[in-house]
This record gives C-alpha cells, structure tokens and sequence, in this order.
C-alpha cells in the first residue's frame, strides 16, 4: 500500500518517523490484528517483539508506556518505579492525547509529545514492531532507535 493511501493519521506518524530519523515505512498487512497476539500472528513474529502504546496516569498527569506484548503493567510497583501514582487513562482521554485510535495507536505522531517510558523487556527481539496510528498499520524499528525516536526512558513494567 503506497503513501498516498495510508490513512491520514498514519502519514502524519510516518512524518514524525522519518523527521527523527527512522526510515518512515509503514505497512499495512492483510490480516486486521487488534491484539499484540494477533498482530505477532500476522507478522510472523514474537508476542515479546509486538509494541502496545498505552497511556497511563501519572499523579493524573498523562504519560505513555511502550509495553512488549506479552507483558502486562504493573500500576504498582511500575507507579513506584515512577514515583507517582500509576492508573490507567480513560478510553477517551487516551485518544484525545494522542490523536489515534486505541487499537492503532502509535509510540509517536500524538498533538503533543507525551512523557515516554519503554518496557525494558522490549530490548530483547533484534526487530520489534509498533502500531502505525490506524489499526492495521504497523513499523518496523529496534530498541535503541525506538528509545531515541521517541525520547522515552526504559523502564521495567512488570
């Protein structure tokens, strides 16, 4: 699927990509997957090298988590970790936030750039796969450049 028909949101996370250096790719695979398992299904790959976008609130302040698939935050030893209070955002509030859908929504391309911390867990895979804004559309990166793209700081979630 070429550029010119990825959905909007997708273009303007492509954007952002490839203005922090990344290639900029995005793709759409043939099969919808709305789970991390469906998506490592999909994709060929691991549960542990699927990325899942989530935001949290940190002392009601929102921030995101870039979590493996596989795992599942811990609010409270991760809010520890954080030194703050750990909950989950609401459903619309995610999606105000960041400007996507939840099941599509991508490490970066939000409004406004959100406090970023990636599961330490995500090192591990040589190549790791994120959302691309819309469901079904995902990227390609690894650890390092995920943590550079989007400024994130890595952190144990579990």
């Amino acid at each position: 699927m070429g550029r010119s028909t990825l959905p909007a949101v997708a273009c303007r996370v492509a954007d952002t990509l490839i203005a922090r250096g990344h290639h900029g790719v995005i793709v759409c695979p043939e099969t919808p997957a709305p789970t991390a398992a469906e998506a490592a299904r999909t994709l060929g790959a691991d549960p542990t090298a699927i990325i899942t976008a989530q935001v949290f609130l940190l002392d009601n302040d929102p921030i995101l988590l870039l979590v493996a698939g596989h795992h599942r935050v811990h609010l409270e030893r991760t809010g520890h970790r954080l030194e703050g209070h750990l909950a989950p955002a609401a459903p619309a509030l995610a999606e105000r936030v960041t400007g996507q859908s939840l099941d599509g929504t991508a490490p970066l391309g939000h409004p406004t750039n959100l406090p970023t911390w990636v599961d330490t867990a995500l090192s591990r895979p040589a190549e790791i796969w994120a959302a691309g804004g819309h469901p079904n559309t995902v990227f390609r990166t690894n650890f390092r450049e995920l943590v550079r793209i989007t400024a994130g700081l890595p952190l144990e979630v579990d």
